[in-house]
């Protein structure tokens, strides 16, 4: 009997592990380049980090920028070396990410699907949903950047409940990442849609921000 559930145990951590190359696979095909980030321990980090501020939410690597790869030999590689970790995708390179509280996500959507607006992959991570647009590359106006909290200042982040442009030296964790509380990390729109053009989206999330809020 003990044998059996043996067995059982390791059939199931191998579909659960296939389950997640997949996903990642996915991502990868649809041209969101990962690398693998550090996972929850409970309420703390797998990293060696006293009082990590953002636990399970940043990469590995210092060099993950210039690590991130949509190879899918490289991406299953990385499940098998670190079978916990999580995944981000470096965002400004080929995608920014519009990342809004939850409800302004969903209202944001429910107006997009009125309107007939375009939306690209949109997902779910803990109380906020993250849009994903096409990049805006390197603006003359160094005004329209704006840099995401998340990776200068993490302990400002409850301070700060509204739109954050994930652009140049950002990043966002992608299903099937897990959060500290062990939510995980969700489609909300799969990456399967064209990814909009930023302005158009945050047109409709700064409107759905204004009625949720005042």
């Amino acid at each position: 009997m003990e044998r059996g559930l043996t067995v059982l145990g390791g059939w199931r951590r191998r579909r659960s592990l296939a389950r997640r190359v997949e996903q990642l696979l996915a991502c990868a095909r649809f041209g969101l380049s990962l690398c693998p980030a550090a996972h929850p321990v409970g309420a703390l980090c797998s990293c060696d980090r006293v009082g990590c501020p953002l636990p399970g939410m940043h990469p590995l690597s210092p060099a993950w920028q210039a690590e991130a790869a949509t190879d899918p030999e490289q991406i299953a590689a990385w499940c098998q070396d670190y079978p916990r970790a999580n995944f981000v995708s470096p965002t400004g390179i080929v995608h920014d990410v519009l990342d809004v509280p939850a409800p302004v996500g969903m209202l944001a959507l429910t107006w997009i699907a009125q309107r007939g607006s375009a939306v690209g992959p949109v997902a779910a991570s803990g109380d906020r949903f993250v849009f994903f647009t096409t990049t805006r590359g390197t603006p003359e106006n160094e005004d329209e950047y704006w840099p995401s909290v998340l990776d200068c200042r993490p302990e400002t982040i409850d301070k700060h409940p509204g739109l954050r442009w994930h652009c140049r030296n950002s990043y966002v964790l992608v299903p099937p990442s897990v959060l500290p509380l062990g939510e995980f990390v969700r489609w909300v729109r799969p990456p399967s849609r064209p990814l909009p053009d930023p302005l158009r989206v945050l047109e409709v999330l700064v409107d759905a921000c204004d009625v949720t809020y005042h």
